[in-house]
């Protein structure tokens, strides 16, 4: 979760499928499975592809619950947020996301929240 000064989060936006006009928002994230992986690591790398922003791994900023099975089979895991810092706030999203945007996290919390979001809702 990058800041700007105004207290606004980085959101990527993610179009489903070609049928949908507007783009679904997520944070950028990285599913760890491998426990004796560096998720500090991890979540670097995958935060510089998605937003093609060199950040730094702080402090943990949310935690959730994040359904990583189906809608169906549901398997929940701990959704851990932590707080990025850069220098450089301008975004430049790999080919997968169709665009950015910089909301609050109560104007995200109104928004078509992609799969790897729904967490959002069922956050503090």
């Amino acid at each position: 979760m990058l800041e700007d000064p105004a207290g606004r989060v980085l959101f990527l936006e993610r179009r489903g499928n070609s049928n949908e006009k507007e783009c679904r928002i997520e944070l950028p994230c990285v599913l760890v499975t491998d426990a004796s992986a560096d998720p500090v690591h991890l979540l670097s790398d995958a935060f510089r592809t998605q937003t093609g922003i060199d950040g730094e791994v702080c402090d943990i900023a949310l935690e959730a619950k994040h359904n990583a099975g189906s809608r169906k089979n549901k398997r929940w895991v701990a959704c851990l947020v932590f707080r990025m810092k850069s220098k450089n706030l301008k975004a430049n999203p790999s080919r997968e996301f169709c665009g950015y945007r910089w909301l609050s996290l109560g104007d995200a919390k109104k928004c078509r929240l992609s799969r790897n979001a729904e967490w959002l809702l069922r956050s503090g």
